[in-house]
């Protein structure tokens, strides 16, 4: 896309597309995430967005200035997925838990959209929102805000870290993710104890945790670790 955009007063396109729908910022995002799921990178074209929307391409500059623009858009959608139905307790612990895991989860469920938006800024509406809500949590738990700004910037790297990880992880070709579990067990399972004792003795556990993600129990760390620095007079 080429740095050209319409007004944000002008960008509505009456007409419908081939498919009978009315063109919009909504759906060439949503289009661009089924695309994204199926294709990988390259569906942020103009060509196969437009073909996808039944539209002519050059009608995405009337809402995206580049395909930067859209995949900012994508990134802040995916934040807004993992919001869905979100609402607070009035427990900190529980509500950054709940927040974290929606993260994973939802990027877990996007790992194309994941592996190319997940460390990316937004400042769209999604993101914004999220960043309140974090931050109200930790300053309504009684941190003062210079810790609460240091306990966010931690909490939101290690939940998209861990995202990114886990969705490049479920990204790969079936037949690479199979190959990559059979090492746990065509490699460390064969390894003596002689040489290598500590293996050796937890790998059943060891092969079977490494199935699954790590950061449900790195996000019970990080909160152990923040209650270890909340103010005492706030209590427990």
């Amino acid at each position: 896309m080429s740095e050209r955009v319409v007004p944000e007063g002008s960008r509505q396109r009456r007409r419908p597309t081939k498919q009978g729908a009315v063109l919009s910022e909504r759906l060439i995002v949503d289009t661009a995430l089924r695309l994204i799921a199926q294709h990988g990178a390259e569906a942020l074209s103009v060509r196969r967005l437009g073909a996808a929307l039944g539209a002519d391409p050059t009608a995405l500059y009337r809402y995206f200035r580049n395909t930067d623009a859209l995949l900012l858009a994508v990134a802040d959608e995916l934040i807004g997925r993992a919001q869905e139905g979100w609402t607070a307790t009035g427990d900190w612990r529980t509500d950054l838990r709940a927040m974290g895991l929606r993260i994973n989860s939802c990027y877990r469920n996007n790992p194309q959209a994941a592996a190319l938006a997940a460390h990316r800024t937004t400042g769209r509406p999604h993101e914004t929102r999220a960043v309140e809500r974090i931050l109200g949590i930790l300053r309504g738990a009684g941190f003062p805000d210079d810790l609460a700004v240091r306990i966010y910037h931690a909490f939101v790297d290690q939940a998209l870290a861990f995202a990114a990880q886990d969705a490049a992880a479920a990204a790969l070709p079936t037949a690479a993710r199979e190959k990559d579990e059979e090492v746990w067990h065509a490699v460390y399972g064969r390894l003596s104890p002689d040489t290598h004792p500590n293996i050796a003795a937890t790998f059943p556990l060891l092969a079977a945790d490494m199935r699954d993600s790590g950061y449900p129990f790195a996000l019970e760390l990080m909160l152990a670790a923040v209650e270890a620095l909340r103010p005492t007079e706030q209590g427990g």
